[in-house]
């Protein structure tokens, strides 16, 4: 069957010895997948022939059982890959699988040409100092207070010489040197004996004295890079390509180079992560690394002893790059996918079109926005507003929205909550829902992971969508690390430009305003956390909040009661007598507008109406009032936004009662509420004022009771007879309010 061979010739290309003990399994998982026979796995396996042994696959073959995630081709040819298979130089392929991928690129953390790799000559040192290469290796790796693991004593099995015992592992890099600088060359009487046909051997990392095993390490500082399955020459040369940060480089008088690399990990989790980095960077790059060497606790030849007739020796220190952190940078960035730099002359002729305007004068198709804000603002509202404005195409806040599909990506609220709320916003807007299908809901409420891992998973759900929009809301269920930190919080926005890139949408994002009074900052410093936030997106929408008069709300609630008299008018046929009677200065009169339909309605429309005023009065006291200032980087500033928000939605304000209020400055609160503190004549005054719109609103009847006002003002009787008393201007007759002639 010609797939059976092709797959078979890809194998070849992995060498079993190379892989651990799972590995090796999952090769025979995947062969038995793919209909090969327990044969092909044990003829494969044999070439490991220090770990084979007769019979075993053929065994472990009988438990292969199948699983709900099978080991596929895909799999095997993925190792081959790994380990240095390359099927565009003629060798033979095979049939594609569903999981394999097809890819032109270069793969990714190769920086080494397998193929031209010439070979860097290793030479035993001429003036052999024993003592000298003992403790250059100690002053390179450890500090003179850290404890030292080595063995000595050796056995011998099967030809092979192997570690005795677990060693020594009391003594301190210092002491060791100490005594081996006055040992006059004699070793054996610091360290002990050892066998010259075996050699010694080393730990790498220091130890806390107590035992040897991975617990016991104290610094999870060097990884070892052993690889005895090519050219010592061309080991080196691979190692040295590769610029690995390696401490100490030692021939182990066979057939290896033990690299001692720079890992540097904080503890034995970060630990294995970057070791099985490294490793995997090795096997690209052709450097078939033993895979048994993984654990920090790992024996390493020792420098300055001989081994059957060799010498183990240092062939050099501080070779590569200085740290983990510059080699993993540099290894990330040697295959980049970066765009090369272009002559300005070149295009100059012939510029690109910019991105069409997804928010007109605001956002452009395929950039970023954050919008910020502090709580209680209704920046998911304002979001929500956004979705249906983008899928009905109408205008939002006043700019015209592109019509299109958008993605709203639901980090914090429940189900049912997000749903209704999106139904709560289209009736409050009152527009009609012609383009649902425009809107694509993405429930994570409890299942949020942070943004580098959201974002692949977002674009792959989003692709071939054709977004214009994705919204996610909000941005602190998925920050990765330290809200303050640049360079991290850089990294994170750097997930919002992959999405916009990989899927041609703009992405909007919303985040909570810093601690403290805001007035007196300018909008891009108002954002909590690095300057990146704010910095970082192609526009920033920033809201903060306006401190409305007592003034203001009377204004408003007297608006609000000439819009309900004139609805009700209307509602209830008076609208042609409304027109007659009535002037634009008593359209404009709540008062006016009150007592006219007093008169003109029946009792029961009338007793609608004070209730319905009353509600819209409240409704007046319960908005607040905001304004939206922007920095854009693709269009000039817009003149601020004033805007009231009136539960659910947020409504610009189109009579330019916000246009004068001065935003809060940085005054201390105590200063802030004597300010706001009113003096004892202005409190007199709002009650005399107070009394005298209850009685006028109250006045359409015959006669005006003491309950009455006392109805309309939502207050005892016995506080409007003391505000009547104070007023001075009525009298009460036998329960009846008059004013005074």
């Amino acid at each position: 069957m010609e797939q059976q061979t092709d797959l078979l010739e890809i194998i070849e290309h992995i060498d079993p010895s190379d892989l651990d003990y799972q590995e090796w399994v999952n090769v025979g998982m995947g062969l038995k997948h793919e209909g090969y026979t327990a044969a092909d796995w044990d003829n494969w396996s044999r070439r490991d022939i220090g770990r084979y042994h007769s019979g075993e696959c053929f065994k472990k073959w009988g438990s292969f059982h199948g699983s709900s995630m099978p080991i596929t081709a895909g799999t095997l040819v993925q190792m081959a890959l790994d380990h240095g298979w390359n099927p565009s130089h003629g060798e033979s392929g095979h049939e594609l699988d569903w999981n394999d991928e097809i890819s032109g690129e270069k793969d990714d953390l190769v920086v080494v040409d397998k193929g031209w790799v010439e070979g860097r000559e290793v030479r035993e040192p001429k003036n052999w100092n024993p003592v000298s290469q003992i403790i250059r290796y100690l002053e390179t790796l450890y500090d003179p207070s850290e404890i030292v693991g080595y063995v000595v004593k050796s056995w011998e099995k099967e030809g092979k010489y192997l570690p005795a015992d677990k060693g020594d592992y009391t003594r301190t890099a210092g002491q060791l040197i100490e005594k081996l600088a006055k040992c006059e060359g004699d070793i054996g009487s610091v360290l002990g004996d050892y066998d010259a046909s075996a050699g010694a051997w080393i730990r790498f990392n220091p130890l806390d004295g107590k035992g040897v095993r991975n617990e016991n390490v104290t610094e999870f500082r060097y990884a070892l890079v052993e690889s005895d399955g090519m050219e010592i020459e061309k080991q080196n040369a691979i190692i040295q390509e590769l610029e690995l940060p390696v401490s100490c480089l030692v021939h182990s008088g066979g057939k290896s180079l033990h690299a001692i690399v720079k890992v540097d990990a904080e503890n034995y989790s970060e630990y294995r992560k970057r070791v099985d980095y490294l490793y995997n960077v090795c096997q690209k790059n052709g450097l078939k690394v033993d895979t048994q060497n993984k654990n920090p606790s790992r024996l390493s030849r020792m420098p300055g002893v001989e081994r059957n007739g060799h010498k183990q020796f240092l062939v050099d220190t501080n070779i590569g790059k200085e740290s983990w952190t510059e080699w993993y940078e540099w290894i990330e960035s040697v295959n980049d996918d970066l765009p090369d730099p272009e002559s300005l002359d070149d295009v100059w002729g012939n510029l690109p079109e910019l991105a069409p305007c997804l928010i007109e004068g605001v956002l452009r198709k395929g950039h970023k926005m954050l919008i910020a804000g502090p709580s209680k603002a209704g920046k998911s509202f304002l979001q929500i507003e956004l979705c249906i404005a983008i899928a009905e195409g109408k205008k939002w806040m006043g700019w015209k929205c592109c019509k299109g599909k958008v993605m709203y990506v639901n980090l914090e609220l429940d189900r049912p909550s997000c749903l209704h709320r999106f139904k709560d916003v289209y009736e409050a807007l009152g527009w009609s829902p012609d383009n649902l299908k425009n809107i694509d809901i993405w429930n994570l409420r409890g299942k949020s992971v942070p943004m580098d891992k959201l974002a692949p998973k977002l674009i792959r759900r989003a692709a071939k969508k054709e977004y214009e929009a994705i919204i996610i809301d909000p941005i602190y269920k998925v920050i990765t690390g330290d809200e303050n930190s640049a360079d991290q919080m850089a990294n994170f926005c750097n997930q919002f430009d992959k999405v916009c890139t990989e899927l041609g949408c703009a992405v909007i994002y919303c985040h909570h305003h810093s601690k403290g009074s805001q007035g007196g900052k300018k909008a891009m410093d108002r954002a909590s956390g690095s300057g990146v936030f704010a910095r970082d997106p192609d526009a920033l929408l920033d809201l903060i909040e306006l401190e409305t008069t007592d003034a203001l709300l009377k204004q408003e609630e007297n608006k609000a009661s000439c819009r309900v008299c004139e609805a009700l008018l209307k509602r209830y046929g008076y609208e042609d007598k409304m027109n007659e009677d009535l002037s634009q200065d008593d359209l404009c009169s709540g008062v006016a507008m009150v007592q006219y339909c007093g008169k003109t309605m029946k009792s029961l429309e009338f007793k609608v109406l004070n209730d319905e005023i009353d509600k819209a009065s409240k409704a007046v006291q319960q908005r607040t009032a905001w304004r939206i200032d922007g920095t854009l980087r693709e269009f000039p500033k817009f003149a601020p936004v004033n805007l009231w928000f009136d539960y659910p939605v947020h409504k610009m304000d189109e009579s330019g009662a916000l246009q004068d209020i001065k935003i809060e400055d940085e005054k201390p609160g105590w200063k802030r509420a004597m300010d706001k503190r009113k003096s004892p004549a202005q409190k007199k005054k709002e009650r005399k004022e107070s009394i005298e719109l209850a009685f006028e609103a109250c006045g359409i009847s015959e006669k005006v009771t003491v309950d009455d006002l006392a109805e309309y003002m939502a207050v005892t009787e016995k506080t409007v007879r003391n505000r009547l008393k104070e007023h001075g201007g009525f009298v009460i007759e036998g329960g009846e309010v008059r004013k005074k002639t």
